[in-house]
C-alpha cells in the first residue's frame, strides 16, 4: 500500500528499500558510487511511498521564499522562451530566483522533481503530455504547485490563454474565404491547448453543418511543417486551407510550398497561432493568433508567489484573452487585413 503523502521519511525509505539511510541519501544525491541494484531499489520505494526529501518540509515550514522552479516540456521554439522570460522576470521582480528543470529525454522525470522540491518554495508545472499528471501529485504532497496552460483538477490552480473561440473564428474566416477542404495540423494529445485549438476547428464545422477531416498529427517542429508541405506537394493531404496549431508549423509549411513555386494563399491558405514576429514580415504576411505568452509567464510566477505565501488555491481556470491577426495568408488583401 502506498504511504499517504507528507509521512514518509528516510527511514522509511531505507527500511523498504533494505539499505543504509547513508545509501538513501547518496542515490537522492545522484552520486554514482552506488550499485545500480541499489539506486534501483531506492528509487522504487521513493516512489512506493511518494517520498519528498526533507528539506523541502524545513523550506516549506520556514517559507523561504527564495526560488520557485518551472517544469517545461522542452526549451525548443520561441513560446518557451517568452514564457521563461515573463516568468524570470515576474519573479525577480518579487524577491525569487529560478530554477529550471525540462522533461524531455528525462526517464527519471519524477525523481529530478523531488530533488528540485528539496531547493524551492514552489513549482509551476506545463500542462503537456510530455509531463504526466504523476509529477503534479509529487510536487502538491509538499509545495505549493501552478499548472500552466494545463487542465484544472481539485485543490491544484491552472492558468492558460484561450485558445477555442480564436481558432473557431479563423476556421470560419476560412469558409467565408471559400474554402471547403479545411485540415488541422498538430496533435490535440500532445497538450490541453492543442487540445483546444483543434476542438475550436471541430465546432466551426459543426457550425456550419460540416464534416471536420481527421487532423495531421504533428509535433511542434519546423521540419514537421515542412513535411507536411511534402506530403501537400505528393497530393496526400487533401486541403484547399490548413488550421497549424502554432506559427512555427504555419511558417514553415508556406516557405515549403513558395519554394516549389505554390502560390499562397491561392491554392492553399495557411493561418497560424502564437503571433511570432517572423510572422509579421514574411509576404503574404502569417494569418494567426496574438496570445500574451510573456503576461502568462508573469501570472505564473505571481500566482505561484501568493500561492508560497498561504493563499487557497483559486479554483477552476484562469483564461487569458488572445486575438485573431488577420493578414495575407487567409486570403485576405494584405492592405485590407486587420486585427479581427
Amino acid at each position: 500500500m502506498q504511504q499517504r503523502s507528507g509521512t514518509a521519511t528516510i527511514y522509511s525509505v531505507a527500511r523498504l528499500a533494505g539499505v543504509s539511510i547513508a545509501s538513501v541519501s547518496r542515490v537522492l544525491q545522484g552520486s554514482a558510487t552506488v550499485s545500480d541494484t541499489t539506486r534501483r531499489r531506492v528509487l522504487e520505494a521513493v516512489e512506493s511511498l511518494n517520498y519528498v526529501p526533507t528539506s523541502a518540509a524545513r523550506s516549506l515550514a520556514v517559507r523561504h521564499h527564495e526560488a520557485q522552479a518551472l517544469v517545461l516540456p522542452e526549451l525548443v521554439g520561441p513560446y518557451y522562451s517568452e514564457l521563461l522570460m515573463g516568468f524570470e522576470a515576474r519573479a525577480a521582480e518579487l524577491g525569487h530566483g529560478v530554477l529550471l528543470l525540462q522533461a524531455a529525454g528525462r526517464d527519471d522525470l519524477r525523481t529530478a522533481v523531488r530533488r528540485l522540491v528539496g531547493r524551492v518554495d514552489g513549482v509551476a508545472v506545463m500542462g503537456s503530455s510530455a509531463i504526466p499528471e504523476a509529477v503534479v501529485e509529487t510536487v502538491r504532497s509538499a509545495k505549493p504547485v501552478l499548472l500552466v496552460a494545463g487542465d484544472p483538477r481539485p485543490g491544484v490552480e491552472a492558468i492558460a490563454t484561450e485558445s477555442a473561440s480564436s481558432t473557431v473564428f479563423l476556421t470560419q474566416h476560412l469558409f467565408e474565404h471559400g474554402r471547403d477542404r479545411v485540415v488541422f495540423v498538430g496533435n490535440p494529445d500532445a497538450a490541453p491547448d492543442v487540445r483546444d485549438r483543434h476542438r475550436g476547428y471541430v465546432e466551426a464545422h459543426e457550425g456550419r453543418g460540416r464534416e471536420p477531416r481527421p487532423p495531421v498529427r504533428v509535433a511542434f517542429r519546423e521540419a514537421n511543417g515542412t513535411a507536411v508541405g511534402e506530403q501537400w506537394l505528393r497530393g496526400e493531404i487533401d486541403a484547399d486551407a490548413l488550421v497549424c496549431a502554432n506559427d512555427e508549423l504555419a511558417l514553415s509549411v508556406m516557405r515549403r510550398l513558395q519554394d516549389s513555386g505554390v502560390d499562397v494563399p491561392k491554392r492553399l491558405a495557411v493561418v497560424g497561432f502564437d503571433d511570432l514576429m517572423t510572422s509579421r514580415y514574411v509576404r503574404p504576411g502569417l494569418t494567426t493568433v496574438s496570445q500574451p505568452v510573456r503576461e502568462l509567464g508573469a501570472l505564473a510566477a505571481e500566482r505561484l508567489h501568493e500561492l508560497t505565501s498561504g493563499r487557497t488555491p483559486h479554483p477552476g481556470l484562469t483564461v487569458l484573452p488572445t486575438r485573431p491577426v488577420l493578414r495575407g495568408s487567409c486570403g485576405c488583401p494584405e492592405q485590407l487585413a486587420v486585427p479581427a
